[in-house]
């Protein structure tokens, strides 16, 4: 898939806040478990749900369209390596993704925020991820954004869902050499984005499985707690959205 420009993440951005309330999102973020039966070098690909696959990690737009995946990194390394030596990762992590610059929230001023990706609570949070808070500790305000982002990182899982069911390919597992189920899926995909623009909406999904095992990463998070903190506080104010503080109990 090409890389985004500028003006597309800007594209992306724009239609999660219409669909979403979520500023400064350009995509959501997640891996899954591809079912695959090699014949060879298979205590690699055996994972911890217990059977073999390989790794898909992909960022969905808010229309359930991938905007960047990368696949093939063995199902074993369920831990912090999968997304962190990925091409996506690294430039994620070192800001060399060609993300726009920091722009206002609707409605606020002075204050420019970075643009951001979600992605669940096994992801490092930084300036550019936010993550979903462990439910356990959290103040009131913390407590009101769990809704908003849960709402937003739901739309990956969702894009795996329609993948699932349209390629049904996805609902045993592969009987072809792994070298082979990299291109198969990362046509998949493409064709997914393809046919988006038309179906419409399943995320039932039953056959793949998250990627719930990525392990949490040690390094720096200062800048990550700071923008997570703008972006919640940004909830309990201007940006509330209706029925969220029934979350807060």
């Amino acid at each position: 898939m090409p890389e985004p420009t500028v003006d597309m993440w800007l594209e992306i951005s724009e239609t999660f806040y219409l669909k979403t309330d979520f500023p400064n999102c350009v995509g959501t973020i997640d891996g899954k478990h591809i079912r695959c039966n090699p014949r060879r070098g298979g205590s690699n690909f055996f994972n911890y749900e217990k059977y073999f696959s390989v790794v898909l990690m992909a960022v969905a737009d808010a229309n359930l369209r991938f905007v960047a995946i990368d696949v093939g990194a063995y199902g074993k390394e369920g831990d912090s390596t999968v997304f962190r030596d990925s091409p996506l990762g690294r430039k994620l992590y070192s800001a060399t993704l060609n993300l726009p610059p920091p722009r206002n929230f609707p409605n606020t001023n002075g204050n420019p925020q970075p643009f951001v990706m979600v992605g669940d609570e096994a992801f490092r949070l930084s300036t550019h991820l936010l993550r979903t808070y462990p439910a356990r500790n959290l103040n009131p305000t913390k407590r009101v954004f769990i809704y908003p982002l849960s709402r937003c990182r739901r739309i990956v899982e969702c894009a795996f869902g329609v993948l699932a069911n349209k390629w049904r390919i996805f609902h045993t597992p592969i009987l072809v050499q792994p070298v082979f189920i990299d291109d198969i899926v990362k046509a998949s995909c493409v064709l997914h984005n393809f046919v988006r623009r038309r179906d419409g909406i399943n995320c039932e999904d039953t056959k793949t499985h998250p990627f719930d095992n990525l392990g949490d990463f040690a390094g720096p998070r200062g800048d990550g707690l700071t923008v997570g903190d703008n972006f919640a506080n940004y909830f309990m104010g201007v940006g509330a959205v209706p029925f969220q503080n029934k979350y807060m109990y």
